[in-house]
């Protein structure tokens, strides 16, 4: 066990009780109590010293114990409505894994954009990006990995070498693909854990209800944007492969499709309810408006979608359905538990006056709100580049609706901005799981990432500081 970890491990407990049961009351009773369990979170989820959804339980055992809250109010966050919706994307998922869908749609969306060097960079990045919408960034770069890789190997054994091109090739396709997943998951509210987080707070603690299509309106938007950003800064400023030219990425994408064969009965059965699922939570208000009885909810249709990948028979007699539950043990559960452990945090910060106490020193203080926001996310963004974004979020939303409370602005203004910019970490391998997999390839040194990445980073602080000034108003 890594000396951090061993750490980490101990000094959890240990500020727990030092903080809890200092003979200074700081804040209150309470919310003195809730910062200790916070900061035990907080250093095992930094250290990682066991599992990041081991420590989202703390708050089931820790709250009831020091009197904040009964443990039925605590267990409700763990079953949280936002909990199920993304148990629901988490199955569609699965299915789109299970038979191959998600490789076929990748593939085809790579040969849509064109064989050339940069096209095929752009396909890479498109094709992953819109996948990481649907499916887990970690998935939808595991996907895109071996295909760029046997177009790669292309390079190397072609006639003149692994030359400076082909290197620059190299780069911008892995780091593309890297960049691409944790930006794609930033469009739908099932994309990347932090959205769901947020929704669940903004749900449980302030009645405010954003829908699946009104988060694309901004998402999705940003997601396409920030892609593009990337597109452009690899290949034409940091990692340019200019005169490189190879047709045989043509064949390697030809050959993957044919191994893929003809599109399977149990594929068009998926895409049939994918498509049904993305038409409900795009056109669910209207349906509501026309049968007002009808309360459909995102969280509805989700379990729909994986009730029906459940039920669905593929071929009755046989008893062939898409996905059993013994598919479920490739499930994460753990970020279900994780969003459990937040959102029961979010309430403990809430109950004991903490959000209240924050709130009431911003509207004393003389700050500049655009200066908050600027700081906020910058903090947000790098922060993220050392530890768990969806852990990030759930310890600093409910701090920073209690800013926008004392800046008397409206808390989606702070949250929504500061919550993407936990997804735009694109500097450090450790950051994400897309990074990981893409350093671990071997094309790409951390000294490049960094290089790139930086850059990266501060233009999308700048992005959404521009969303947080003009877009954000005009939507919400």
């Amino acid at each position: 066990m890594e000396l951090s970890k061993r750490l980490g491990l101990i000094l959890g407990p240990v500020a727990f009780f030092i903080l809890n049961y200092l003979p200074v009351v700081l804040i209150s009773e309470k919310g003195d109590a809730v910062i200790s369990v916070a900061v035990w979170m907080l250093i095992w989820w930094i250290t990682e010293a066991v599992s990041i959804s081991v420590t989202a339980l703390l708050p089931l055992l820790l709250l009831p114990i020091l009197k904040i809250l009964p443990i039925a109010e605590v267990g409700a966050n763990y079953g949280s409505p936002i909990v199920f919706l993304f148990f629901g994307g988490f199955v569609m998922a699965l299915a789109l894994e299970k038979v191959n869908l998600h490789r076929r749609i990748a593939l085809n969306i790579i040969k849509l954009t064109g064989t050339t060097p940069n096209k095929v960079i752009l396909g890479f990045m498109i094709a992953t990006g819109s996948l990481s919408m649907w499916i887990s960034n970690t998935a939808s770069t595991v996907v895109m990995l071996p295909i760029a890789l046997s177009v790669i190997n292309l390079l190397i054994n072609d006639e003149d070498g692994f030359t400076k091109n082909d290197q620059n090739f190299a780069l911008s396709v892995m780091l593309g693909i890297a960049f691409s997943a944790n930006a794609g998951g930033i469009a739908t509210v099932i994309g990347t854990p932090p959205n769901s987080v947020l929704i669940g707070l903004l749900e449980n603690e302030y009645n405010t209800e954003i829908s699946f299509l009104k988060w694309m309106t901004i998402g999705l938007p940003f997601s396409i944007v920030m892609i593009g950003i990337c597109y452009l800064v690899l290949v034409k400023w940091m990692f340019p492969n200019r005169d490189l030219k190879f047709n045989a990425s043509k064949e390697v994408i030809h050959s993957e499709l044919e191994k893929l064969g003809p599109t399977s009965g149990k594929e068009k059965l998926v895409l049939a309810i994918f498509a049904v699922t993305v038409f409900l939570w795009i056109f669910r208000t209207l349906f509501n408006s026309i049968f007002p009885n009808l309360g459909l909810t995102d969280t509805m249709i989700s379990i729909f979608a994986a009730i029906a990948l459940f039920s669905i028979p593929y071929n009755l007699k046989k008893g062939d359905f898409i996905i059993e539950w013994k598919d479920t043990s490739k499930l994460a559960w753990g970020i279900l538990i994780l969003f459990g452990g937040g959102l029961a945090l979010a309430q403990g910060m809430s109950s004991s006056g903490i959000v209240d106490m924050v709130a009431n020193a911003i509207a004393k203080s003389e700050i500049s709100i655009l200066l908050t926001a600027s700081l906020l996310i910058f903090l947000m963004l790098f922060m993220t580049e050392l530890m768990s974004n969806v852990a990030l979020v759930a310890v600093l939303a409910p701090v920073v609706a209690g800013i926008a409370i004392g800046l008397d602005i409206p808390i989606l203004y702070l949250l929504i901005p500061v919550t993407i910019a936990s997804s735009c970490a694109f500097m450090l391998p450790m950051a994400t799981p897309p990074n990981a997999i893409v350093f671990a390839s071997g094309h790409v040194k951390i000294a490049q990432m960094a290089r790139v990445g930086i850059i990266l980073n501060l233009i999308a602080v700048l992005l959404l500081v521009l969303v947080f000034k003009f877009v954000i108003p005009v939507l919400f």
